[in-house]
């Protein structure tokens, strides 16, 4: 298996990746502005297939309609040049003093007008740039204080929101759907939507839920405390992954946005394992781009900008290099086995059985030795793991 990232891999950056130019809360710029056109030839340069981006990572907030077609025009050069493509663009309502209270749920009535024009403007522009996907990250629509925010009428303007724009874009004929990005605090702190599952909940009250699927982020749902690559499952298992950030995450603390397995190693592998694979029985997989949302460290110079990024597709690579070893290793087919894990995808209740025919089989709980689990009928679970880590480690071929 190769090493080297081509366009059929799909790995795609958002252009506030690449740009970063070090800002964080306690200290301004380490890196000079990158240009559009750069960031493109650089990344189809490294193998990538795709770029994102903000619409105001494209042009600044308050730019004329010259400034932006200006900007537009210039993207459009560099993509026909390279072939690079745009799978997926977002809308910055988190940055400008404006959405200070958010922008689809702000107090203020006269914001959140605001925000659904400037949605529906980067929407416009996604559309003609061929993009596939719509990403909703909701970075400030939250609260810091209980008695600031009525969550009900939130979560209400919330789907006001996400109801208006699926039915323009069904009006339009667009070939498009959103993604809701979860992440549970920061920048405010509290985030509506804060987690995968909050978010599918949030989506089964909308008017067209067919449009609407999840954009997981692995710092962002690590940062919660959960397991990234089991709700990414769950969000195949309901089929809403529409989209997928790929970064690194070291523990619950702030989004460091590291790069791809630069952070909880053993759940990129499972991540990368369950994406490329699916589940042991041949489960759903995932076919749209491998989306790397990350920052390059602070502490880097624009070398190693390219270098981080770089860095983001070797190491997806290797994992799945190491996933199918992992699945194709014979030990590990009888580990599983052994294991039981195949016997989960058996159904409980057999095929035409009733609960009348469960409640009247003995062996199901009158003749049933649940005593025979006590320091036996062991799963073998660790076994298993260890073998998964063997092969992480290149200790198995």
């Amino acid at each position: 298996m190769s090493l080297t990232p081509t366009r059929a891999d799909k790995f795609s950056f958002g252009l506030w990746t690449v740009g970063y130019n070090g800002t964080d809360p306690f200290g301004g710029p380490t890196r000079a502005p990158l240009d559009v056109v750069e960031a493109v030839n650089k990344l189809s340069d490294l193998g990538a297939y795709g770029l994102t981006f903000h619409d105001d990572d494209l042009f600044a907030f308050g730019s004329t309609d010259a400034e932006r077609q200006n900007q537009i025009d210039r993207l459009k050069k560099a993509l026909a040049d390279t072939g690079l493509v745009v799978p997926m663009v977002t809308t910055n309502l988190f940055s400008a003093p404006v959405f200070k209270d958010g922008g689809v749920t702000s107090n203020d009535r006269e914001v959140r007008r605001f925000a659904l024009r400037k949605v529906i403007r980067q929407l416009e522009l996604g559309v003609e740039l061929g993009a596939k996907t719509f990403v909703m990250w909701g970075g400030r629509e939250g609260a810091e204080y209980d008695a600031a925010k009525d969550i009900r009428q939130a979560l209400e303007r919330y789907r006001e929101a996400v109801n208006l724009l699926g039915d323009y874009v069904t009006d339009k004929g667009y070939d498009i759907r959103f993604a809701i990005e979860p992440k549970p605090n920061e920048p405010r702190g509290d985030i509506l939507l804060p987690t995968v599952g909050h978010a599918m909940a949030f989506i089964s009250t909308l008017e067209r839920p067919e449009l609407v699927g999840v954009n997981p982020e692995v710092g962002h749902e690590q940062m919660a405390g959960l397991n990234f690559a089991a709700g990414i499952a769950q969000a195949l298992y309901q089929d809403k992954l529409f989209h997928i950030d790929l970064n690194g995450q070291r523990g619950i603390k702030y989004d460091q946005d590291l790069v791809f397995g630069h952070g909880d190693l053993q759940n990129a592998f499972a991540l990368v394992d369950l994406l490329e694979n699916g589940s042991p029985d041949g489960g759903p997989t995932y076919d749209g781009p491998r989306h790397f949302d990350y920052k390059p460290s602070r502490t880097e110079d624009a070398t190693g900008v390219w270098d981080s990024a770089a860095a983001n597709m070797r190491t997806y690579l290797l994992l799945k290099e190491r996933a199918a070893s992992f699945r194709a290793d014979p030990e590990v087919q009888e580990a599983l086995a052994a294991s039981r894990v195949p016997e989960l995808s058996v159904p409980t209740i057999g095929e035409g059985e009733s609960y009348d025919d469960l409640i009247a089989d003995r062996s199901a709980y009158e003749d049933f030795d649940a005593d025979a689990y006590f320091n036996g009928k062991g799963y073998g679970f660790v076994r298993l793991q260890q073998l998964a880590l063997e092969h992480l480690l290149g200790a198995r071929s």
